[in-house]
């Protein structure tokens, strides 16, 4: 190791060390070699350390308040907690900014936290400790201990008699721990197997994990393999004396495990301390950070805060401006489908573009074009051959769709209103929800929710929402469909009106998307509308008032 630095403080107090210049060095984020940063506090830790797989967590107060405050991430501009509850579901009100760049790849990777220790030494508990002083959402907590093999009959049994060693690299599954980190990693969806401890095997159900700007990843071997460390940012090291390790262990075991007392110290003495010993106490030297005594070591735990955030603002970009100044003057791409714009399409526009048109014409006519938009989107699937008999005992020769599923998936609100139209038209269609909207503050699209069915990869699927102007949205939702793996010529964009510069921006960014819509306007003006446009969408089709916060698109607001 390169150099040691030993502080040693109270929570609350400021740490003091050998001199300014190694208080430096430990903040630095771009050194060369390896410093190991030895943490030390005189109380005791928390004694809890929960063993749970996956956790998001909401923003809380500040570690140590003696300290100066973090600066806030522009995804987050109040101080009440980014939630809005409701009867089924929470939506965080802070919704995560952009992780791509205007040609929609991925700008910017998950920031991964590595976090390892011995078991039961509190790594759990430092991690949501971390996540509640971070002060953003979209952090993952991703537990090793989802990642155990699955065993075969006669491990089982020696599971049963506390037998089998469980501490052993051999224990877990590294093929696919690390095929779930990279790719979370990366931002893309994952699928997280669930460990049931008591009767040492994976369960049916996976958990669906997506949208992390920050992982936090903990685990007893989390630095026993090469190819996971190049996955971690940063290395944390959490050390408890054994003592305390051992009381922890058998509170949690016997509590939350059903397990008795005398087979966990069997299984400690035979398996846990021995291997501790060899395989997890030696990687405390490729730790960037080692925190004694966990979650209650508030000096620690505030460096830690302190360098992912700096980590976070570094990453930061701003996607609408550069659309915005993109692409102007590019002939429309093929990929863009205008429905032919006869005279009843005309006239259909102009009662829904005239600002005198009461609401219930608005939403007639509105619904009127929706339906005709997905009868012509339905022509681009792929259709096949197809021969049946009439009643009249003849052959007729024609076309079925060539067996594949399709999927709505509407951008909430506006986007919502052409959900009608699809299901008339498309019989036991699944239906998904997107709800982007933009922060007033960065100018930023920002994603707060997602719902989408199972298996989404293999459909052909139809994006909905009712304006596209800048395409920053869109961009978004095109973005969360491909992470989610589906194919990016099976996505069909479909809009009632677009403007130029929204249908250059998704094409540019992803040439395979088909987009359909009835009508293209040319301009948009300095606050994003659409010119000569068709209003607030939203608000013009729910008789709502001005657009709230957290209920709608940037893209239903012709923005």
């Amino acid at each position: 190791m390169a150099a040691a630095i030993i502080l040693d403080s109270k929570p609350g107090e400021q740490p003091t060390d050998g001199g300014e210049d190694a208080d430096r060095s430990m903040l630095r984020t771009d050194r060369t070699h390896l410093i190991s940063l030895q943490i030390f506090n005189k109380d005791v830790g928390s004694g809890e350390d929960s063993m749970d797989g996956l956790s998001n967590r909401v923003p809380c107060c500040p570690l140590t308040p003696s300290l100066s405050p973090r600066k806030r991430t522009t995804s987050q501009s109040k101080t009440e907690p980014p939630l809005l509850r409701t009867n089924k579901r929470t939506i965080y009100t802070a919704g995560r900014p952009p992780w791509y760049n205007v040609t929609g790849t991925t700008f910017k990777e998950a920031f991964v936290i590595g976090l390892c220790g011995g078991s039961a030494s509190g790594k759990t508990t430092v991690a949501n400790k971390i996540i509640e002083a971070l002060d953003v959402p979209w952090v993952v907590l991703l537990s090793m201990d989802s990642f155990y093999k699955v065993l075969n009959k006669e491990e089982q049994e020696l599971a049963a008699k506390n037998e089998y060693n469980f501490d052993h690299p051999d224990a877990f599954d590294f093929e696919l721990l690390i095929t779930v980190l990279r790719k979370l990693k990366k931002g893309k969806s994952i699928k997280v197997p669930v460990y049931d401890f008591t009767s040492h095997s994976r369960r049916k159900e996976w958990k669906t994990v997506y949208g992390a700007n920050v992982v936090i990843f903990e685990g007893i071997l989390a630095f026993a393999n090469k190819e996971l460390l190049k996955l971690l940012d940063m290395k944390v090291f959490v050390d408890t004396d054994s003592d305390i390790r051992l009381i922890r262990r058998l509170k949690r075991d016997v509590s939350q495990r059903g397990r008795d007392i005398n087979g966990i110290i069997k299984q400690y003495n035979k398996f846990v301390k021995p291997a501790f010993e060899q395989y997890i106490e030696p990687t405390v030297q490729v730790a960037d950070i080692v925190v004694p005594r966990g979650g209650e070591n508030f000096v620690a735990l505030d460096l830690i805060v302190q360098h992912v955030h700096s980590q976070l603002e570094k990453r930061e970009i701003n996607v609408r401006s550069a659309l915005a100044s993109a692409h102007q003057g590019q002939p429309l791409p093929k990929t863009l489908s205008v429905m032919e714009s006869t005279p009843q399409v005309r006239g259909m526009h102009t009662i829904i573009r005239n600002k005198e048109t009461n609401r219930d014409e608005f939403i007639f006519y509105s619904k009127r074009l929706m339906r005709l938009l997905i009868e012509h989107a339905l022509s681009f699937l792929p259709l096949k051959p197809a021969s049946v008999e009439t009643p009249q005992g003849t052959v007729y020769e024609g076309k079925r769709l060539s067996g594949q599923r399709i999927t709505g998936v509407s951008i909430l609100r506006a986007g919502e209103t052409m959900e009608q139209a699809l299901t008339a038209v498309c019989k036991d269609i699944r239906l998904g929800k997107i709800l982007i909207q933009t922060n007033h503050d960065t100018g930023e699209p920002e994603l707060h929710y997602l719902r989408l069915p199972k298996e989404i990869s293999e459909d052909y699927v139809i994006l909905m929402d009712s304006t596209v102007s800048t395409g920053a949205a869109a961009l978004m939702a095109v973005r969360v469909l491909l992470d989610h793996d589906v194919a990016e010529d099976k996505i069909f964009l479909l809009s009632l009106l677009m403007a130029e510069m929204g249908v250059h921006s998704v094409a540019y960014a992803f040439p395979k998307v088909r987009i359909i819509t009835t009508a293209v306007d040319k301009e948009v003006n300095d606050q994003f509308h659409i010119i000569p446009g068709i209003g607030n969408f939203g608000d013009r089709y729910f008789g709502t008032d001005a657009p709230s916060d957290v209920c709608e698109s940037d893209e239903g607001m012709d923005f």
